[in-house]
């Protein structure tokens, strides 16, 4: 599922919101979660999951085209972890 088609869903369910109040309040929820996991924060959806950063460390690759070695700065990486009531509910 991607965004525009999880906005015409919300827009299906509801007969409240018209499709453009739906992408304000979808697109203000996904910069909102953006902008705390940039400031190092984490955001806990209840029954849902948690989403926080990991830092993946310097390491030595390859390039795959010649198998030359590369050096890869260490980064940051957005992570997700699955609340126990969303596994239950995938796996009934």
């Amino acid at each position: 599922m991607n965004k525009s088609y999880l906005i015409k869903k919300l827009s299906d369910r509801t007969h409240v919101l018209n499709e453009i109040d739906i992408d304000l309040g979808v697109n203000t929820i996904l910069n909102l979660i953006s902008e705390s996991l940039t400031i190092g924060n984490r955001v806990e959806i209840r029954n849902f999951g948690t989403f926080s950063i990991r830092l993946r460390e310097q390491r030595i690759s390859r390039n795959p085209r010649n198998g030359t070695s590369v050096l890869v700065q260490a980064k940051h990486h957005p992570y997700f972890r699955a609340s126990k009531h969303l596994k239950e509910s995938l796996n009934k």
